[in-house]
């Protein structure tokens, strides 16, 4: 059984993969998922939780923690066809359901068609994780393709925008709403220029649409996570093999974090121990302060 004094990998071989958003089973060492030692309490019981970029990273690991907190889940991710059955595979094992709706949810379209299949599923969602997001290292901002920036902003605030605005009728008084926000929108990252420009984007969309959903009495709270250096397929897929072996290494506590660590800031704020948070960000950073 795992406990407190378990050491994490401070490092990881240098490794590159040359697709996004990246496949969680190319990589080495895995990340860990979930720690053993949590034991579920039933603090998401009979709730329905969408997740985008569910099937692998932290939204995998979200995935079924929340699942063994007695959620049923749905899973929404690009093409990674083999991470999300071993997503819904590790939900079902956990004795909840688990829906996967593949496609490319930076188009409004899909968006919608992805919130009606779920609804006709499950008839109702209680929980949106917007945490589906893209990065692109570029050493120079002239390097930064039209395209580029398009496709980031598109797919990491864009799709956000587009899955809250058909989930947002549909839920009630006591749900939530929590965004992948980062670190990088507080301290920016000076070869990472367009990503950290739409993590700040989500921060501010934090803050605002909390405020609004609470004008208006609805009762819905919206929160974010900022992790730092977290082990992602996102990381080998989006970086050169020499930052790969560094990464993390910079932060207080000396080493890259994992899934399993930055998951339960999405618990605590999905469940009623979080019911009088709203328009805040957890940071889950290694140590780093950023006073945000």
């Amino acid at each position: 059984m795992e406990n407190s004094t378990k050491q994490y990998p401070s490092s990881v071989p240098a490794q590159v993969q040359s697709h996004q958003p990246g496949d969680q089973e190319k990589m080495h060492p895995e990340p860990e998922i979930i720690k053993a030692s949590h034991k579920g309490s039933e603090k998401l019981q009979g709730k329905i939780a969408v997740i985008s970029g569910g099937d692998s990273g932290i939204g995998r690991s979200v995935a079924v923690l929340f699942a063994r907190e007695g959620a049923d889940v749905a899973i929404l991710y690009l093409e990674e066809q083999q991470d999300a059955e071993i997503t819904k595979q590790l939900v079902e094992n956990e004795g909840r359901k688990c829906l996967l709706f593949k496609g490319d949810i930076s188009d409004p379209e899909v968006a919608k068609q992805a919130i009606d299949e779920i609804l006709a599923h499950y008839g109702k969602v209680n929980i949106l994780v917007n945490n589906a997001g893209v990065q692109y290292q570029q050493k120079d901002i002239v390097n930064i393709s039209n395209e580029q920036l398009e496709k980031t902003f598109k797919t990491n605030i864009f799709a956000m925008f587009y899955l809250t605005k058909q989930v947002i009728s549909h839920m009630q008084e006591g749900d939530s709403i929590i965004n992948t926000t980062s670190i990088t929108s507080y301290q920016g990252h000076d070869e990472l220029i367009d990503y950290a420009s739409t993590k700040g984007a989500i921060t501010s969309f934090t803050r605002s649409l909390s405020n609004n959903l609470m004008k208006q009495k609805k009762g819905i709270r919206v929160n974010g996570v900022a992790p730092g250096p977290i082990w992602t397929p996102l990381i080998p897929s989006s970086f050169d093999a020499e930052t790969v072996e560094k990464f993390g290494k910079d932060t207080p506590m000396g080493r890259m974090g994992q899934p399993s660590e930055v998951a339960p800031a999405y618990l605590f704020l999905a469940s009623d121990d979080a019911s009088y948070i709203t328009g805040q960000v957890i940071h889950v950073n290694g140590g780093q302060i950023v006073n945000g």
